[in-house]
């Protein structure tokens, strides 16, 4: 008997290593169960309770799909209800969520964020928070420096890319990291090279080069009449037919919610 180790996959990066700042990628969002009900049906013991207020939050784990940073891991709560209230009584935590799903369903499903078409805006109603389970988009993810010195730093996301930025097209495509300078990600290019970055510094931000644009190709994923461009494949196609099937019992809707505050999104919503 022999072990043939030629299709091994890469080995991974050393535990603890953090994605760089600054890094778009695609990656997929996995909902870990908390055991609190949300506010539909379909979210019965959904939610992660806060341990230091009245909060209910959306345990979020994030996986990069391809690219230089495959199969590398991070985590991220949502506050859903509950937390600081506005002035308004309205949870601060939620508002900020609810543009940041409204987002992530406009990348994952390719609707442009200021169509307000009554297509567009029957995708952007879920029957419940837990129909964004496996969907994938495209994202750039930070460093968020640790408050506290007895922890770690930690990888988030910083903004959803949306796709009327020139780097939406080439991250669903090639699932690519940083670009170095002068790399372009339109038809025939290379997947660029993941730069290392130093963490907020003047010398990082000044390399970080944009991915060019890039035209996405028809994709057998592309279902019909859901409007989506190949972005996620077949996970994307059944997301979509999630939204287009919501059902007649409560519902979330992410349509009265202006395009997300593209800076901070990486800070955690949770109290």
């Amino acid at each position: 008997m022999s072990y043939d180790l030629n299709d091994a996959q890469p080995q991974m990066a050393p535990i603890g290593e953090l994605i760089p700042d600054g890094t778009f990628a695609k990656v997929r969002l996995t909902i870990r169960p908390g055991g609190v009900n949300g506010a539909t049906p379909a979210d019965a013991g959904l939610l992660k309770a806060s341990q230091s207020s009245d909060a209910r939050m959306l345990d979020c784990e994030f996986t990069v799909v391809d690219g230089p940073h495959a199969r590398r891991k991070f985590w991220q709560s949502f506050t859903v209800a509950g937390g600081k209230l506005d002035e308004k009584g309205q949870s601060i935590g939620w508002k900020i969520s609810k543009s940041t799903f409204r987002a992530i369903v406009d990348s994952a499903l390719g609707l442009d964020p200021r169509d307000e078409s009554p297509g567009a805006k029957a995708k952007r109603v879920l029957p419940g928070l837990r129909h964004l389970e496996g969907i994938i988009f495209a994202a750039r993810i930070m460093v968020e420096p640790a408050s506290n010195p007895q922890y770690r730093d930690q990888n988030r996301i910083a903004n959803v890319v949306l796709p009327d930025e020139p780097q939406h097209a080439a991250i669903m495509r090639h699932g690519a990291g940083l670009a170095s300078p002068g790399t372009g990600m339109g038809c025939g290019a290379t997947v660029a090279r993941s730069a290392e970055l130093g963490r907020g510094t003047a010398t990082g931000r000044s390399t970080r080069a944009r991915l060019g644009h890039a035209d996405c190709p028809r994709s057998p994923a592309r279902t019909a009449g859901t409007g989506a461009r190949c972005t996620g494949g077949t996970r994307n196609a059944r997301v979509a037919q999630w939204l287009r099937r919501c059902g007649n019992g409560s519902r979330v809707v992410l349509r009265d919610h202006p395009r997300p505050n593209q800076m901070g999104l990486g800070r955690a919503t949770g109290p």
